[in-house]
This record gives C-alpha cells, structure tokens and sequence, in this order.
C-alpha cells in the first residue's frame, strides 16, 4: 500500500535557476530558449517510486523567465483543447513572484500559465500559450496578451519540446534584485504518458493554493 503521505511532501527543496543571458533568442534561431543542465528541476520522483517523462527547466536574466520543457518516449502526436488545457499535451506552470508561501489562497503575484502542445487554432492541432486565473484567489494577476509572450513548439524524436519567455512585463512583481526567491510549481500532462508533478500529486490542491509550490532561488 503506498503511504497517505508522499514522501516528496515531507522534503522542502529551493531549485536554483541559473543566469541565462542570451534568452530569449531570436526568429531566425534553432531555440527560442536553449537552458543548459542546471536549469532543470529536480522534482525527486524516485523518492516516491516514479519515473519522469518531461524535463522541465528555467532560467532567467533582467528581463524575465525562461521556460523548456521536452517530452518523450511518444508514439502518438500529441493532442488538447484549450478549453480543457489540464487535460491536454503539455504544461502548467505556476509562479509567485513574491514566494509568500504562508498564505493558502493566491495574491496578485501569483500567476498561472498553460503551454500546450496541442489544442489551440480551429483544428485544436496548433501549439497554444495562454494565462488563467487561479481559482480562489484573494486578488488576481493581471492576465498577459498572449502575443507578447514568445512561444515555441518544437517536434523532437519521440514527442515535443515546449519553449517560452515570460517577459517581466507579465509577471507581476517581478524583481530579481529585491526579491531572487519565487514560488513555482509545474504539472506536466501528456495522454500517453501521464502525469508528472514537481512535488505532490493532484490528490493535493497546489493549483488553488501556493503553500504548496517549493522555492525557486534565482543565482547570478
């Protein structure tokens, strides 16, 4: 019988986030993000007998965050909708600028960001990012004009590699001098694979309540 409890839930880690200088890069670019290994979040799975299938990783520099994300071991293409993006290929990605993890219920900082692999334009074939609320907060973020966020799928062998770059503009108190700890958390979806968590499962409610997210500490 697994434990009532995840092992991961007994274990408080603080992910280092590298400085990344040349994020994001450009059109004419292989990448539109390229983090190197220490950028990638342990998520501890083997502490509860599991095994990952996306390796998430963010950087960041003065102008905001760098996403990546690449799935793999798929055999099919990947598929989603938009109006349901927990259910669909790819990622959810929370973040609290101001890691205020004493609090339940999320506040202005704290922000929700779907990056789909499919789902999106009329056929629901196309890649798609977009911001949600999150469901009970005490005051919501400011939901960004997805245009201004640069988004990019990319087919690798075996599945999809997802990047973006949430400029500062779209992450509401944003301020890596005065405040280098944020809050983060990420659940990766994928009809073949599964799900896959940075810390508890969905038996918890981390996507209502940021207690729950771990410790993001951005390095220079």
């Amino acid at each position: 019988m697994p434990p009532l409890v995840p092992t991961r839930f007994l274990v408080r880690v603080a992910h280092p986030c590298p400085y990344v200088k040349d994020v994001p890069g450009g059109d004419d670019a292989d990448h539109l993000v390229d983090l190197p290994e220490a950028a990638r979040l342990d998520n501890l799975a083997a502490l509860d007998g599991l095994t990952d299938f996306a390796d998430v990783r963010l950087g960041w520099n003065e102008f905001g965050l760098a996403v990546q994300a690449t799935v793999t071991g798929k055999a099919e293409a990947p598929a989603g909708d938009a109006g349901r993006p927990r259910s669909s290929d790819g990622l959810t990605l929370w973040v609290d600028t101001r890691d205020a993890r004493t609090s339940h219920r999320a506040s202005r900082y704290c922000h929700q960001f779907h990056l789909l692999a499919a789902g999106g334009g009329p056929d629901q074939e196309d890649p798609a990012f977009f911001q949600a609320k999150i469901n009970r907060a005490l005051q919501d973020a400011p939901l960004c004009n997805p245009a201004d966020v640069p988004f990019r799928m990319l087919k690798v062998k075996g599945g999809y590699r997802l990047e973006a770059f949430l400029p500062a503009a779209v992450l509401t108190g944003f301020d890596p001098a005065e405040h280098p700890r944020l809050g983060v958390y990420y659940a990766a979806h994928d009809h073949e694979r599964g799900d896959q968590y940075l810390a508890v499962d969905g038996n918890f409610p981390f996507a209502d309540d940021p207690s729950l997210w771990v410790v993001l500490e951005l390095v220079k």
